[in-house]
């Protein structure tokens, strides 16, 4: 998040007709821009106590006009109708600038070679890039977490306390003060991303966990384990908020909605639940695909849900209803990863059939075929402006395709076995990919 300006104390408008607040003095002390996904964090105290309010600003993508989405906003939101009018113009100003995509007469960059990590003795597990791309952690079957310096490619910290498999591991973005781990040692860890001090293990699950995510805010921690049960964990105390039971098998893949409000997981049993996180219910368990679950997203609303299953399909779920809105068909293998973009109109689908597809969400047909991996497709994400797609492959490469007309711009080369992990940072200008040569290379952007 980018810190934006403080505000001065200012009188809550009782008459607003959307105030659910008393009327007290409530000063606004910091904004917080945030480019993909767009929004901002309102910071502001009222009553002795701090509040924050974050909002939604998707709706830059569809309003060409900046000052009547401000006046919109603001005419529903008491919180917001007190940011100064054309300080809130400049905002959604540079939002939209900030996710335009690349013109024809300026085009997208070309990603060159910047470090290799020779990261660990034995086998990779996963690594992650903070938010802005200055840092990237891996596990490993070494049980160790390693935290590196993209810029010099130097090792920064070795995160030692696991007893087994360090497999899944998360930084807190978008802060990037924390890192989390999680072992086949059925513990996961809460550690210091500048001291490497570990503040918290987490102990709970009889099975080895393979999935973590913090939720937006950073203040509770989810494993999803093999016990077929996931967990949440206070950050701050440590202590454990919940269990969630509800699936038959595995837990593979979990994921906070955007807006924090929900959690999302899915099963080797072949079903999704989407979980309230203050209440912590079950409010929908999404039955349909009839294979394995292999990924799931939320969208940037928090209004959809897109699964992947070994079935060779996806599927879109409403978040309200839990129903089935469309199956996405046309791969002829599994679908090992799917993806999607930050304006919510486009999804990709990656698949051991070695090829990715890219819908439209207007009309949900196929947009693009990626053709030229020579093997199973098993990562794919967007960048930030959604402007382009990066792939991973069995095949040893990753590629960078333009969104527009399904065009390989790129093909990144130089790992020599299989690539599980690939991955844009938060700016776009920075690519990290991880391989079964034990291994991670970054990725840097230059202006071609």
């Amino acid at each position: 998040m980018i810190s934006l300006t403080a505000f001065r104390p200012w009188k809550h408008n009782t008459a607003h007709p959307n105030n659910p607040l008393s009327r007290t003095t409530m000063r606004l002390t910091k904004l917080l821009l945030t480019y993909h996904p767009p929004g901002i964090t309102v910071e502001y105290e009222q009553g002795q106590r701090k509040h924050t309010k974050s909002v939604d600003l998707s709706g830059v993508f569809e309003s060409p006009d900046p000052e009547t989405y401000a006046q919109t906003l603001t005419a529903t939101d008491p919180v917001l109708s007190h940011i100064n009018h054309a300080k809130f113009v400049k905002v959604i100003n540079r939002l939209q600038a900030a996710n335009a995509p690349p013109t024809s007469e300026q085009p997208g960059p070309e990603y060159k070679m910047h470090k290799k990590l020779r990261a660990h003795v034995m086998p990779l597990t996963n690594c992650a890039f903070n938010k802005s791309g200055s840092r990237v952690i891996t596990g490993s079957y070494d049980r160790l977490c390693k935290v590196w310096n993209t810029a010099t490619g130097t090792e920064l910290l070795t995160l030692d306390g696991h007893k087994n498999v360090v497999y899944a591991v998360a930084f807190n973005n978008p802060f990037g003060d924390k890192i989390a781990t999680g072992s086949f040692d059925r513990t996961a860890k809460l550690w210091s991303t500048e001291t490497g001090k570990c503040h918290h293990t987490f102990k709970g699950h009889t099975g080895e966990i393979v999935g973590l995510a913090f939720n937006p805010y950073s203040t509770v921690l989810a494993t999803g384990s093999m016990d077929s049960t996931s967990m949440l964990w206070d950050v701050r105390t440590g202590s454990d908020v919940c269990r969630f039971k509800g699936h038959s098998a595995e837990v593979i893949t979990l994921s906070f909605s955007p807006d924090g409000r929900y959690m999302l997981t899915g099963s080797f049993d072949s079903t999704l639940n989407i979980w309230d996180v203050s209440t912590r219910r079950n409010l929908h368990t999404l039955i349909g695909h009839r294979s394995e679950i292999s990924a799931a997203v939320f969208n940037t609303r928090s209004t959809h849900v897109l699964s992947g299953s070994m079935d060779a399909t996806a599927k879109v779920w409403s978040v309200a209803s839990g129903e089935c809105l469309v199956t996405l068909r046309g791969h002829t293998d599994e679908v090992l990863d799917v993806a999607y973009s930050i304006s919510g109109t486009r999804v990709a689908t990656a698949s051991a059939d070695g090829t990715t597809r890219v819908y439209g969400t207007e009309t949900w047909e196929c947009l693009w075929t990626l053709v030229g991996h020579g093997s199973e497709v098993s990562k794919v994400a967007f960048n930030p402006s959604a402007s382009l797609i990066l792939t991973g492959s069995r095949d040893k490469t990753a590629r960078v395709w333009d969104v527009k007309d399904g065009k390989c711009l790129q093909i990144l080369e130089g790992h020599t076995d299989e690539i599980f992990s690939a991955a844009f940072n938060y700016e776009g200008d920075l690519i990290l990919t991880g391989s079964k040569d034990n291994t991670c290379h970054l990725w840097k952007a230059e202006q071609s």
